[in-house]
């Protein structure tokens, strides 16, 4: 995910505390979609979808972050 920022999401990973949280959650996510695919967690089909939805949403979000984090250090 986002491979040119690889670096930066490394350094946020550790330093800010909302992109953690949003990171793991977007992990959680993914992970509880794959596990209802392939049969290992009970699911619907919408609920997947709603969940693809959410986990959607915050990468969104992440990549928003990332953008302006990362154009806010060029500018200085």
């Amino acid at each position: 995910m986002f491979h040119e920022f690889r670096d930066l999401i490394s350094e946020l990973k550790t330093t800010d505390r909302y992109f953690q949280i949003l990171f793991e959650k977007h992990n959680a996510l993914d992970q509880r979609i794959k596990n209802m695919e392939s049969r290992l967690e009970p699911g619907t089909p919408d609920e997947i979808d709603v969940l693809k939805k959410k986990k959607l949403a915050i990468k969104d979000e992440l990549y928003v972050l990332l953008q302006k984090i990362s154009l806010s250090r060029i500018k200085r």
